[in-house]
């Protein structure tokens, strides 16, 4: 049998940890969680075949907030308020 050293046996134990706490977030197969994606991997592949692209672009504090409200007031999500508004500016050059 081969030693462990102490801090490996307590990184083994903290996986065996949250594995154990991991497996209440499994959604149910055919109940309300169904249509939640099981993972990141499945979600790209969604959005890859909507037609989405993943694309990272910093702004300012104040204009990241205004999105957010906007967002909000319309009830829908950060990335349709945005490629709205996107769409709106491209059309008006």
């Amino acid at each position: 049998m081969r030693d462990v050293k102490k801090t490996d046996m307590e990184k083994l134990m903290a996986k065996r940890i949250a594995g154990a706490a991991g497996h209440s977030k499994v959604p149910d197969r055919f109940g309300k969680d169904s249509a939640l994606p099981l993972d990141k991997r499945e979600q790209r592949e969604r959005d890859r075949e909507l037609g989405l692209v993943p694309f990272a672009v910093k702004l300012h504090e104040d204009l990241v907030k205004q999105l957010q409200e906007l967002a909000q007031k319309k009830g829908t999500g950060l990335n349709e308020v945005t490629s709205e508004l996107l769409q709106k500016g491209l059309k008006a050059k």
